[in-house]
């Protein structure tokens, strides 16, 4: 209720609580104010202002399960609960402000933007518009909608972030993360060996006309979103001796297809609404194949943009508005160049509805 987020060791809560729970001396030091805690954002201001600044801002402070995203405050509550002293915490600020600035050979250059990893992606998407959501490939998937001025509590699995704090407004997010998607391709190539480079899971992906009743579910470290199963485990189904290297590659890419729907329908769920497009980005999603097939699936377009780096974009054009560079978020879109878009074709219901079959098989699967 507090945080928008489920009780997992995948935020920062739990793991500051261990360090001073088993460092010794650490929490008396803590109190001292002789140490302080941040996510790396809070760490790169400190090393950059030579240590003048203990910041960070609405969207790491949301991820750490200690800051109340309502009040926008640390929660005295949970910190008292999990015992940690408060003083250590850094300065929660916008999202593109001047934070300090950073002696580069003689000149000082301020520090003006700050964002998360996705929330970043977010607004180098131009998704400034409530309804608007973006998925990026990278190692996972994590899919972000921008629920405007609200938070949107979760019925279905999914957290609830803040997307940025800018001009004294705050944007919230329903977010989603698939835990393995690019690093299933790695996988491919690394410990199976069945391609060289990532680039040719797109190539025999497209030498074969089906998947050959082959389905795959990456949950090499469980399930994220909706689903959010720890225990479960990767899986292929529909094996046989005619099943080729191809029809493996084709499997992978369709499963991270199958994980991102699986998101985009619990947000649709919780915001009460069809979307009308998917805006994409990150490394896998210079796949062809993958980009058509997601667009097939969710029935709406997939628009990749010229540049796919957006997290880079996103926090380079929060820091050229805290700078002056811009003076408003549309003045970006004007300046962005368009990309590619993929049109729903295929109808794929019939092989969704057979990976769901895959997905069940994959959950809780523990050992003995």
């Amino acid at each position: 209720e507090h945080t928008g987020l489920l009780i997992d060791a995948y935020f920062s809560a739990t793991k500051l609580k261990w360090i001073l729970d088993h460092v010794e001396g650490a929490r008396e030091r803590a109190r001292a104010g002789e140490l302080l805690f941040g996510t790396v954002d809070s760490w790169l201001v400190w090393k950059l202002t030579g240590g003048k600044a203990h910041v960070t801002d609405y969207t790491n402070a949301s991820r750490t399960m200690l800051f109340d995203i309502q009040n926008l405050c640390w929660d005295e509550e949970i910190c008292r609960r999990l015992d940690i002293p408060m003083e250590m915490l850094p300065q929660v600020c916008s999202s593109s402000q001047v934070y300090g600035f950073a002696n580069l050979q003689g000149v000082e250059v301020p520090i003006a933007g700050i964002a998360g990893d996705q929330q970043a992606a977010l607004f180098g998407q131009g998704c400034f518009a409530a309804g608007q959501l973006k998925n990026t490939y990278g190692t996972g998937c994590f899919t972000l909608l921008n629920t405007g001025s609200r938070p949107v509590t979760s019925q279905n699995g999914l957290l609830t972030c803040i997307g940025w704090g800018l001009g004294g407004q705050t944007t919230y997010v329903l977010e989603g993360s698939v835990f393995n998607a690019g690093s299933s391709i790695q996988w491919l190539r690394d410990e199976l060996g069945i391609i060289r480079q990532a680039s040719q899971c797109d190539q025999l992906a497209e030498e074969v006309p089906d998947n050959g009743g082959v389905y795959f579910v990456s949950a090499f470290t469980g399930l994220g979103a909706p689903h959010w199963d720890m225990y479960a485990r990767g899986t292929m189904v529909g094996l046989t001796r005619g099943t080729t290297k191809a029809h493996l590659c084709r499997a992978v890419l369709e499963g991270i297809a199958y994980q991102t729907a699986d998101l985009i329908a619990a947000m649709e769920r919780d915001a009460g609404e069809r979307i009308a497009s998917l805006r994409v980005d990150g490394g896998a999603s210079v796949s062809d194949f993958m980009m058509q097939y997601q667009a097939d699936l969710l029935g709406v377009p997939v628009e990749r943009p010229k540049v796919v780096e957006t997290t880079a974009w996103g926090a380079a054009c929060l820091a050229g508005l805290g700078a002056g560079l811009w003076q408003s978020p549309q003045e970006i879109i004007r300046d962005q160049v368009p990309g590619k878009v993929y049109t729903p074709g295929a109808d794929r219901s019939r092989e969704y509805a057979r990976w769901h079959q895959a997905l069940e098989r994959a959950k809780s699967w523990e050992e003995e």
